[in-house]
């Protein structure tokens, strides 16, 4: 797991996806390693960009009801991949947005869990703290919020 995370994030060549393709291959039906090789994918700050962790999402090892896959790929994309996560036109913000939005009704508990990263916008650069406050805002007008999600989402905003 090592060496793979070295390979993924030293750069986007083919020695690099050759070795997630064998990884995947080998270790397939083994659900925490793979677990493990999203998470070295998606907390990348070379391959955890917003177009990779969409092209994660649809892997066929990820799935939306599995918490611990929602934590390797979303998760560790806001919370290891910062560089990306924090890009300047706020597609991250809005990407774990949008994750937090779709989790709100089927899994409030993890939702509530993934907002921590935009609940840090008071610590920012205007810039960037602008586009997490409206990505808040965003989900606390989407409408019906779970206790959870509303809990930690007004907080924030306050």
């Amino acid at each position: 797991m090592a060496a793979l995370r070295v390979l993924v994030n030293q750069g986007g060549d083919e020695v690099a996806e050759a070795a997630l393709a064998d990884f995947y291959a080998q270790w397939k039906d083994d659900a925490l390693v793979v677990n493990q090789w999203l998470t070295v994918q998606a907390g990348s700050s070379v391959k955890g960009t917003v177009d990779h962790i969409n092209a994660l999402i649809g892997h066929e090892a990820f799935d939306w009801r599995n918490p611990n896959k929602v934590r390797s790929v979303i998760g560790a994309f806001a919370n290891q991949a910062l560089s990306q996560f924090h890009r300047e036109d706020g597609s991250g913000y809005k990407l774990l947005a949008d994750a937090v939005i779709r989790l709100n009704e089927s899994n409030p508990q993890i939702a509530s869990r993934l907002l921590t990263p935009l609940t840090r916008w008071k610590r920012l650069v205007p810039s960037q703290s602008h586009l997490m406050k409206a990505e808040l805002q965003r989900i606390m007008d989407n409408g019906s919020l779970s206790k959870d999600v509303y809990e930690v989402v007004s907080k924030s905003l306050a």
